[in-house]
């Protein structure tokens, strides 16, 4: 990462105060060949969440290819899947908010984003992930849910 990247980041996160994950690009399968530009596909992310350890979620999301999609101009389709899995001993703040935005990718050059909110079920003891695809002027209904129970992790 640039020095100029990291440097960005460190100003969204004081200015929000609020960081969110970074997601590491798993994998991405081709589903469309195109003759020019970037071939249709759907790409696979994992990030961690940033203020509860032990939680790993992976989102699988359409990327648009062709011309458009190779200039990354192309709106990218409100198709995605969440997965969201204990990978460890995980904390639970004492103060969890009752929802807030853990990841964020825009999916389009203009308004449109991917985002996951993690929400506390605190009677159940579960964190509760919601991928839900939004623009700035009006929502799309596309969403995905995954749940996980916070449990002991080896003894712990």
């Amino acid at each position: 990462m640039s020095v100029s990247m990291r440097a960005l980041i460190t100003v969204a996160i004081v200015l929000t105060g609020s960081p969110l994950a970074f997601a590491e690009q798993i994998g991405c399968v081709m589903t469309a060949w195109k003759l020019i530009g970037a071939n249709h596909k759907i790409c696979v992310e994992a990030f961690s969440d940033p203020k509860v350890p032990g939680v790993t979620c992976h989102v699988s999301q359409a990327k648009a290819g062709g011309v458009a999609g190779t200039f990354g101009l192309a709106q990218d389709p409100s198709e995605f899947s969440l997965a969201c899995r204990q990978t460890g001993p995980i904390t639970v703040p004492e103060k969890m908010p009752k929802d807030e935005t853990v990841f964020s990718e825009d999916t389009s050059i203009l308004f449109k984003e991917t985002r996951v909110v993690r929400m506390w079920d605190a009677k159940n003891r579960v964190l509760v992930y919601l991928a839900i695809s939004r623009k700035l002027i009006e929502g799309a209904p596309a969403s995905s849910i995954s749940t996980v129970p916070v449990m002991p992790w080896n003894g712990r």
